[in-house]
């Protein structure tokens, strides 16, 4: 095997041998959703849907794992016919389709929630505040308002100030902005202010993340597996952002979309095309055909 487009991907470093014959031994996939599962414009590929039913034909299991609130991944946990739970929030929530129950929960320390709100209105940048699948918003004018609605796929709670929201459970923290060198300055002051209570990392360039310690996706696939007794090594995961890199270091292989940064993709085992170009599906089938499935 090469290092140079061997079933459609590609190893920037690290050993490429060893992360194809890794794919051969996968018994869990965890994918990103943003950026990696959905196109652009958010849409589910035919590709896709045929890649996920030829790995559970195959007898792997499969799950997302998603900055986004629980009840905004129904539709593709639904689509998908996702059987066991799934990480929302980073990894913040596990939650079990169907019943939709949340089997495990990390709420942000209230400082914490403070510092990143402070923080955020100090920069100029939009802050949203997710209680559950409640999503509280006091700026509706927001430039990425009708993105996040159309992601999520309903409306946001408008209130006057976040002192009116419930600050003690709050399970994610969002900052949204378009300038993106801006908010890349703030997730870095962030991740020092908030080193040791929270975690802050972007999930798009035009969204920073604010989430408990526990809330990561490395954290997630760890619990994932856990549950359904799979060691790490035969885990891979799929992504292409910052956020997603907790989730590469864990697990035995993991696969970069062909867009994500060059230090997402150096921390990668190998890389994918695009999400646009269907680099989730390019992933799944290399994995498939590393079995020896046609």
């Amino acid at each position: 095997m090469n290092a140079n487009g061997q079933f459609g991907l590609h190893s920037i470093s690290g050993d490429a041998a060893a992360a194809f014959e890794a794919l051969a031994h996968v018994q869990l996939v965890v994918s990103d959703c943003d950026g990696t599962l959905l196109h652009t414009d958010k849409s589910i590929s035919e590709h896709a849907k045929d890649a996920v039913r030829r790995l559970r034909q195959a007898g792997v299991e499969f799950t997302v794992a998603s900055s986004r609130p629980g009840a905004g991944m129904r539709y593709i946990v639904e689509t998908l016919g996702v059987d066991m739970p799934y990480a929302s929030y980073n990894g913040g929530n596990l939650v079990q389709p169907g019943t939709w129950e949340v089997l495990a929960a990390h709420k942000l320390p209230r400082d914490a929630v403070q510092t990143s709100l402070e923080a955020l209105a100090s920069a100029g940048v939009d802050a949203w505040v997710f209680v559950g699948d409640v999503w509280y918003l006091t700026n509706p004018d927001g430039a990425y308002v009708p993105r996040e609605r159309r992601t999520v796929g309903y409306d946001g709670v408008l209130v006057q100030r976040f002192d009116d929201v419930d600050l003690d459970a709050v399970d994610k923290i969002v900052g949204s902005t378009a300038d993106a060198p801006l908010l890349e300055r703030v997730e870095a002051q962030l991740q020092t202010q908030l080193e040791g209570r929270a975690n802050a990392a972007r999930s798009q360039s035009y969204y920073l993340d604010i989430t408990h310690l526990l809330a990561n996706k490395g954290d997630a696939v760890r619990e994932l597996a856990k549950r359904r007794k799979v060691p790490l090594e035969r885990v891979a995961v799929l992504g292409d952002m910052s956020n997603d890199i907790a989730m590469f270091d864990i697990a035995g292989t993991s696969i970069a979309m062909g867009q994500a940064s060059d230090a997402v993709q150096r921390r990668a085992s190998l890389v994918s095309s695009t999400n646009d170009e269907d680099g989730f599906a390019v992933g799944i089938n290399a994995l498939l055909s590393a079995r020896g499935v046609a």
